[in-house]
């Protein structure tokens, strides 16, 4: 306790220029206030200021110091409002906004406990695979499954975004497992389009990332049908774990190629940048990533 009064004693004289108006802050003698900066420049062994009857100057270890000083204090302070906050009711409105397919599957079904544990929080949740405008659209809270780029938002990870190649038992028994990327080109790939052109698959091969443009007699823009197709027998399929871990866990569905897997786009929180972010936004990211970080979440869900 000592040593923190010191230390915040010589950053509240330096703020108010003399020892006389520090000590007039606190309600004490001017006298104290000079017997508590001689015990830190004896502590430390470093003088820290440059005292006279008209002014303070500080030296250049007094400097650097008072920095050092000033950050320690704020964190306190950062940490001391987040306990606060942390014992306080989250309240008010959420506006939420996530991947239609993402937020029909991983978001929606959540919501009843999360508020189950914020009664006082009320949820609007926006399902959408539109790159939302988060502060020109008033959003809270956006999920995203990207790699991040907008410089103007605070992204939280969520969790790690797992990409597989799957198919139907059926369909391998059928045309055969494949054993590289080249067989491939044997296997009907049911990929997704975008604006009238098919997207490649990414794979890692020794050390690098590669992208492979596949072939098949169906395409889709819709990653939902494209996961029925797999089902049902109809070709390969490259998913996110969150789509397809369940059929996996349940033998509908089974990977291949797992050698090859490439990192994928993880899932993030953002939300524009603010200095004190609400307590409604903060438990609700929590809710999520505390969810979504639990054993084999994705293969029970």
């Amino acid at each position: 306790m000592g040593q923190f009064r010191q230390i915040s004693t010589f950053v509240e004289v330096v703020a108010r220029g003399s020892l006389s108006a520090a000590a007039r802050a606190e309600g004490i003698a001017p006298a104290m206030i000079g017997r508590r900066l001689d015990a830190l420049e004896t502590r430390l062994g470093v003088k820290l200021l440059q005292r006279t009857t008209r002014r303070l100057v500080l030296t250049n270890e007094g400097a650097a110091f008072l920095e050092d000083c000033q950050r320690i204090l704020s964190e306190l302070e950062e940490a001391e409002s987040a306990v606060a906050e942390r014992s306080a009711k989250a309240s008010g409105h959420l506006l939420v906004s996530a991947p239609a397919g993402f937020g029909r599957q991983h978001v929606a079904p959540l919501l009843p406990s999360f508020l189950a544990e914020h009664r006082d929080v009320t949820v609007n949740l926006n399902l959408t695979d539109r790159i939302v405008d988060v502060v020109g659209e008033g959003v809270d809270v956006a999920i995203r499954i990207a790699s991040l780029s907008d410089s103007s938002l605070v992204g939280v990870k969520l969790v790690d975004n797992q990409r597989v190649l799957v198919a139907s038992p059926a369909y391998l028994r059928r045309k055969g497992t494949p054993r590289t990327l080249a067989d491939l080109a044997r296997h009907n790939c049911l990929a997704i389009s975008s604006e009238g052109s098919q997207r490649g698959w990414a794979f890692s091969e020794n050390g690098k990332i590669v992208t492979i443009k596949v072939a098949g007699n169906m395409v889709c823009n819709d990653g939902a049908v494209l996961h029925d197709w797999a089902l049902s027998g109809k070709g390969l399929a490259w998913r996110s774990m969150w789509e397809v871990g369940s059929d996996i866990e349940a033998g509908r569905l089974r990977t291949v190629l797992d050698q090859f897997a490439a990192p994928g786009n993880d899932i993030y929180a953002m939300f524009a940048q603010r200095r004190h972010l609400p307590l409604r936004i903060r438990a609700f990211v929590d809710f999520l990533r505390h969810t979504y970080s639990g054993k084999d979440y994705w293969r029970k869900r």
